[in-house]
């Protein structure tokens, strides 16, 4: 196992892009430990990777990822994130403690959190949707990578017009946070949501505009009609 994430290492450290590694860090505002790879380097080399450990059964693949996360670098965990999404046709109910644990232990930024949530953790709840539940939970949570996890998990979901009473309660539950990348994120599955549900999503926002944050407002609003954007933005 160590052999293949040594590689994975050495092959990183040989594909840093100096202009990738002084400007990535320009779009978060906590400190981010990065190689400096191009995202589509990234993904090809976690393809060609893959590949090497396709025959492996899902729980040696999930260990590998774990050490991928371990090491804090964000292209070791989108290496990670894309290689536990490959293993969507695998998912049991029993792989949630897992992903569970990648999020409060190693997700500290937005885009580790938004790649894990989006495809690896939606796609899980949709297979088992009971466990949306648990997200319900994690709107609750001290840590502001976890409620946004809450939101960002059903952006896909959304956009399928799935769970609509779902998104409202979480959004409920987020509506006042303070953590602007908490209301970004709560914005944006509301926005997805719109996508096939945009009368319900309107209502939703006309009764909360009052007290939802500006900003998670702009985001809920992003791909409505010009007339609506109008009514949701005035004072």
């Amino acid at each position: 196992m160590n052999d293949i994430i040594q590689a994975i290492r050495v092959e990183l450290k040989n594909s840093v892009d100096e202009k990738t590694r002084q400007t990535s860090r320009n779009f978060f505002k906590e400190s981010i430990k990065l190689y400096g790879v191009k995202i589509p380097t990234v993904n090809k080399i976690g393809k060609a990777f893959f590949k090497e450990i396709a025959q492996k059964g899902k729980a040696e693949i999930f260990d590998l990822c774990e050490l991928l996360w371990q090491s804090g670098y964000i292209e070791e965990a989108f290496i990670a994130c894309n290689w536990s999404y490959s293993l969507r046709n695998e998912y049991e109910p029993s792989d949630f403690p897992i992903f569970e644990r990648w999020i409060r232990n190693y997700i500290s930024n937005w885009a580790t959190c938004d790649t894990l949530c989006n495809h690896t953790v939606g796609e899980f709840v949709e297979m088992y949707p009971e466990h949306i539940a648990r997200l319900k939970e994690f709107a609750t949570s001290d840590n502001r990578w976890v409620r946004r996890a809450s939101a960002v998990t059903l952006i896909i979901p959304a956009r399928k017009g799935m769970f609509l009473d779902d998104i409202l309660a979480i959004a409920d539950i987020l509506l006042e946070d303070g953590d602007d990348l908490v209301q970004k994120g709560y914005g944006w599955m509301l926005k997805a949501a719109s996508e096939a549900n945009r009368q319900a999503i309107f209502d939703y926002i006309m009764s909360k505009k009052t007290v939802m944050p500006r900003t998670a407002l702009r985001y809920a609003i992003e791909k409505m009609p010009k007339e609506l954007k109008a009514l949701a933005m005035a004072k």
